[in-house]
């Protein structure tokens, strides 16, 4: 089971969270991150940030990755977007 935390943070708040779960063998890694961020947005009901090179490096790195106003082409009411890795089917 693969599963990825979405969670909006404000001023060092959880406003809110969600949890995705893709469980398709058949998925590369990366295919599911992508459907996950993409499941995530809709459910806060957000346009999808855009990965720049340091997104990527982190989630890279950790895992995780934060997406701020940077990633966002429309104004954001909130500090950042997280998504977090949780648990990798192997």
């Amino acid at each position: 089971m693969f599963r990825l935390w979405g969670k909006i943070f404000r001023q060092n708040r959880l406003l809110k969270d969600v949890v995705y779960e893709n469980s398709d063998s058949n998925l590369n890694r990366t295919k599911k991150v992508y459907a996950g961020l993409t499941e995530i947005c809709m459910g806060f009901d957000l346009q999808e940030p855009y990965w720049l090179e340091k997104n990527i490096e982190e989630f890279r790195r950790h895992d995780k990755t934060r997406f701020d106003q940077n990633n966002f082409i429309e104004q954001i009411e909130f500090d950042f977007l997280e998504i977090h890795v949780i648990e990798e089917d192997y």
